[in-house]
């Protein structure tokens, strides 16, 4: 491998790194937003994100809920993404990138974001349900604005998992051959 490409590949892994820390940091604030919400609701304005659904919680406990698991679901959904991503790209050899592990990761990979975005459509649309029964469900749209975006992400990437699979048949094949 070219000295120009371990760089780039060790920026991408430094990168893959941050946004893994800053999607832990938005999981955790929202689990403690979570928390404060039920036991000290007048300090929510002041916490991460002033994710503020008090009234929706004093309207409707369902309601309340059922949002809130899909915030904290797709935020640590988000997370455990990017440390399987963390996990391939420290462990793959770019010499020989086609062998099971790394197409068992790149697999993985598509089926966590085809989660995240069927998550995120599934928010969205009881989100819009919520708002035609008077609920204010502005401040929501934030964490699954970007759900086609997340599912055409993972049909891409399962189409990346099918040629390495079929690379590592190729690759056994051409072994046992020679």
């Amino acid at each position: 491998m070219s000295k120009v490409n371990n760089i780039v590949f060790q920026g991408l892994h430094i990168v893959a790194w941050l946004i893994f820390v800053g999607l832990c940091i938005e999981a955790g604030g929202l689990i403690v937003n979570f928390v404060f919400s039920l036991y000290k609701p007048e300090f929510v304005p002041n916490l991460y994100q002033k994710l503020d659904l008090s009234e929706m919680y004093q309207r409707s406990k369902w309601a309340f809920f059922s949002m809130y698991s899909f915030i904290l679901v797709i935020a640590i959904l988000k997370a455990v993404l990017f440390y399987v991503v963390i996990r391939l790209v420290s462990k793959i050899d770019l010499s020989k990138p086609f062998n099971s592990f790394v197409s068992k990761q790149i697999s993985l990979i598509s089926y966590y974001t085809l989660s995240i975005g069927l998550l995120s459509y599934i928010a969205r649309e009881s989100a819009k349900n919520l708002t035609h029964r008077g609920f204010v469900t502005d401040s929501l749209n934030q964490f699954w604005a970007d759900s086609q975006a997340f599912i055409l992400m993972a049909a891409v990437i399962y189409v990346i998992a099918t040629i390495f699979k079929k690379g590592i048949e190729i690759q056994s094949d051409n072994e046992l051959t020679i």
